[in-house]
C-alpha cells in the first residue's frame, strides 16, 4: 500500500512539475514605420531597419543577430568604430545592386552612376512567428530614365539560436536592357570589422563546396557562410541560394576584407576564362527571379547548422 502511494505521489509531483515548467514563448515580430523605412523588431529588440534610401539604393542597415551583436559594418552610416574600415563606401551592410546595367553601374555611388528609388512599400504586415515586407523600386539612369524594375519580398522569421530574413527579387526590364558581366555585384553584405578575414581574429569564409576564405571568391556554390568574433563572441552570416534562383548556384563575389555578395552575373570576370560571358541581355516586358535566404547564426556554420538550413530552404518551393 506504501509502495502505491508513494508511486501516485511521485507521478502526481512528476504531473505538477511539468505543468509549471513555463511554456517557450514563441517568437513575435513587430514593425514600425516611419519616414526613413521601416523598423524590424523581435520579441521588442530590434532585429534591423529597412532604409528605403541610403547613398544611392535601398539597404538593411543595422543587422543584428541572435547574440545582439551587429553583423555587418556599420560605416558609413555611422562612424567612430576602430575596428572599421572606411574603404568601398558603397559597401552598406546588406542590399542588392549590379554594377552594369546598359553599362551604368548601380552598383558604385560615386558621379555619372545609377540609384535604385523607392517607390512604394506594398506590404508590411508582422503576425507572431514572422513578418513581410515588399517593395516596388526603380533602377534610374543618371539622365533620369527608369531602365528596369525591381519588386523586393522580405520574409523574416526566427529559432532559438537564429534569424533569417528570406530576400526575394523579380527584376523586370522597362527598356530592353543588358544585365552586364562584372565582378561588381549583386546581392551584398559587408560584415563586421572584427569578422573579416583580415583582422587576423578568427573569420573565416566557408562555402557549400568546402572552399575556403581566398579560395572561395569567384566559386559557384549553394552557400557562403562569414563568420567571425563580434564583441568577444564568434557569430556568423550566411547566404544561402535557393535553387529555383536564376543561374542557380550563383558565383560569388565573397572578399577576405569583408565584403561577401552573391553575383550571377560576372562569369568571365570570376573564370577568367575565354569565350565566357555572363552578359544577360532583356527585352521591354521581360523578367528573371533572384532568391536568397540570410541566416544570422551563432557561432561557425557548423555550430549556426547552415548546411541542414539549406536542405530545409531548398525544399521551398514558393515565395510568401
Amino acid at each position: 500500500m506504501w509502495r502505491l502511494c508513494s508511486m501516485a505521489a511521485l507521478f502526481g509531483a512528476f504531473v505538477l512539475a511539468a505543468f509549471s515548467v513555463s511554456p517557450v514563448r514563441a517568437a513575435e515580430f513587430a514593425l514600425q514605420k516611419d519616414d526613413a523605412g521601416i523598423t524590424v523588431s523581435l520579441d521588442g529588440k530590434l532585429l534591423t531597419r529597412y532604409l528605403v534610401k541610403s547613398g544611392a539604393k535601398p539597404i538593411l542597415w543595422p543587422v543584428i543577430g541572435p547574440g545582439g551583436q551587429e553583423l555587418t559594418r556599420a560605416y558609413p552610416m555611422r562612424e567612430g568604430d576602430p575596428n572599421e574600415s572606411k574603404d568601398h563606401v558603397h559597401q552598406r551592410s546588406l542590399w542588392f545592386t549590379h554594377g552594369d546595367v546598359n553599362g551604368i553601374s548601380f552598383w558604385h555611388e560615386q558621379g555619372g552612376n545609377g540609384e535604385i528609388v523607392h517607390r512604394s512599400f506594398d506590404r508590411a504586415e508582422a503576425s507572431g512567428a514572422q513578418a513581410v515586407i515588399a517593395t516596388t523600386n526603380d533602377w534610374v539612369a543618371p539622365d533620369g530614365t527608369a531602365l528596369c524594375q525591381d519588386q523586393r519580398v522580405l520574409t523574416f522569421g526566427a529559432g532559438a539560436d537564429d534569424r533569417w530574413i528570406d530576400f526575394d527579387i523579380s527584376v523586370r526590364a522597362l527598356k530592353d536592357v543588358t544585365f552586364g558581366d562584372t565582378k561588381e555585384g549583386s546581392f551584398g553584405v559587408r560584415v563586421a570589422g572584427t569578422m573579416k578575414v583580415t583582422a587576423n581574429q578568427g573569420g573565416r569564409i566557408v562555402n557549400s563546396e568546402g572552399q575556403t576564405d581566398a579560395e572561395a571568391w569567384g566559386k559557384r556554390a549553394s552557400w557562403v557562410d562569414y563568420h567571425g568574433p563580434v564583441d568577444g563572441k564568434v557569430a556568423g552570416i550566411a547566404i544561402l541560394n535557393h535553387p529555383s534562383s536564376f543561374r542557380y548556384p550563383s558565383h560569388w563575389h565573397v572578399r577576405t576584407y569583408g565584403l561577401f555578395a552573391a553575383n550571377p552575373f560576372g562569369i568571365h570576370d570570376f573564370e577568367q576564362t575565354p569565350n565566357v560571358n555572363g552578359n544577360h541581355p532583356m527585352k521591354a516586358g521581360e523578367s528573371f527571379v533572384l532568391r536568397y535566404r540570410v541566416l544570422l547564426h551563432r557561432g561557425d556554420e557548423k555550430v549556426g547548422k547552415v548546411a541542414e538550413h539549406f536542405a530545409r530552404y531548398s525544399q521551398q518551393t514558393e515565395a510568401p
